[in-house]
């Protein structure tokens, strides 16, 4: 039996929530993403109070499912200074909205990790930037019970490491999403290796790669070249018990993708 539970975003089963979380059911998932900023649905057209909340935890709950995460995608990181105080502000709303959900993890990019000083230089003010703006959020998050996941893809896992490193222990954590990290050059394998326990969530996808890092193309899982099983064995090995995520890319075979994908993770 496969130590991992396994989810999919509720957008790429209905646009209605409710909707979606029956069919989460129905396909036998344990458990869905919300995306924060337009996963919600209708049913949240006028604002999510707490009453609405606790109305949407009562439904996940009703179907026998779990929100294993909530998806905060910001166009800017957190070293960008362009509306920064904003996407604060509204990170921090993210993670309160995930444990009131009863998820503990957020995810979202990071942004560009600035270079290490090279021969005593004096560190990058974006790097001073993005550790002081997270250690903010990593704090918050602490207090009020849900962690940001950094997506691991655009941004390399030694870089990772190291920003980690000069931040709060336990504060911010990592996203593996293995398409992505082939894609942008980095193996999805030796990204475990490197990262371990700092893995909070995990998106089993697939894709083929380009000419160059950032180039490529995702394709259903099992046909690409990220070797999801030897990826899934080391997670096991590092102890790692949190979600999976599925996303399908065909908008039209939808539920058999997921189930294959289901299928072929539990035979691992």
């Amino acid at each position: 039996m496969s130590p991992f539970r396994l989810c999919t975003s509720t957008l790429h089963l209905s646009t209605s929530l409710r909707a979606a979380l029956r069919r989460a059911r129905t396909l036998g998932l344990d458990g869905v993403e919300i995306d924060a900023r337009s996963g919600l649905g209708p049913e949240a057209a006028g604002g999510l109070s707490q009453t609405g909340r606790r109305q949407i935890r009562k439904w996940v709950e009703d179907e026998g499912l779990a929100v294993a995460a909530v998806a905060f995608p910001t166009r800017g990181g957190y070293a960008d200074a362009d509306r920064l105080e904003g996407r604060i502000a509204a990170t921090k709303e993210a993670l309160s909205l995930a444990r009131d959900l009863g998820a503990t993890v957020v995810t979202n990019h990071i942004g560009v990790i600035p270079p290490a000083p090279v021969d005593g230089a004096a560190d990058d003010p974006r790097w001073k930037l993005l550790v002081e703006v997270l250690t903010d959020v990593g704090q918050w998050g602490t207090h009020c019970g849900a962690v940001l996941a950094a997506e691991v893809g655009r941004a390399a896992p030694a870089d990772l490491v190291r920003l980690l490193a000069a931040l709060p222990e336990g504060g911010v954590g990592c996203h593996l999403i293995t398409g992505a990290a082939l894609v942008h050059g980095h193996d999805p394998l030796a990204a475990v290796a490197t990262l371990g326990g700092r893995i909070l969530h995990v998106h089993a996808t697939d894709a083929v790669v380009g000419p160059f890092a950032g180039r490529g193309r995702a394709v259903v899982l099992g046909t690409g070249q990220v070797e999801l099983p030897a990826v899934l064995a080391a997670l096991d090995d590092h102890g790692y018990r949190g979600w999976v995520g599925i996303e399908p890319i065909d908008t039209v075979g939808t539920d058999a993708e997921i189930t294959a994908a289901m299928q072929a993770i539990a035979a691992v």
